[in-house]
């Protein structure tokens, strides 16, 4: 078996003129992965996660998961400073009719 591309599957033997079949443990593999993915996690953080899986690694995957919840409250916390930024901005935008500058653009030309 060849790895695929992302060496997350093993890539099952394709007899010529004919197309793969993978078996139960591979789907379930995929699922996986899918799922993984859906959190949030990488390809190679759920490579990680694989390396885990005959169940006593507890303690490493809470970790990883660990991580990974503080990097999506980093997000959350980023997109929250936008979205208040913004909503100033429109606000400024709504406020300031007939003058010549717009606040927003204003804004996004000031020196950070």
């Amino acid at each position: 078996m060849r790895a695929s591309s992302s060496g997350l599957l093993p890539e099952s033997e394709k007899p010529y003129g004919s197309i793969r079949r993978y078996g139960k443990a591979d789907v379930a593999r995929v699922r996986f992965v899918k799922s993984a993915q859906r959190l949030g996690f990488s390809l190679d953080e759920i490579a990680g996660l694989l390396t885990l899986d005959d169940g006593a690694h507890c303690d490493e995957a809470r970790q990883l998961a660990e991580q990974k919840l503080a990097d999506v409250r980093a997000k959350l916390a980023d997109l929250h400073r936008i979205e208040s930024v913004l909503a100033t901005l429109i606000d400024d935008c709504c406020a300031s009719r007939g003058r010549v500058s717009c606040p927003l653009i204003a804004a996004l030309q000031e020196e950070p």
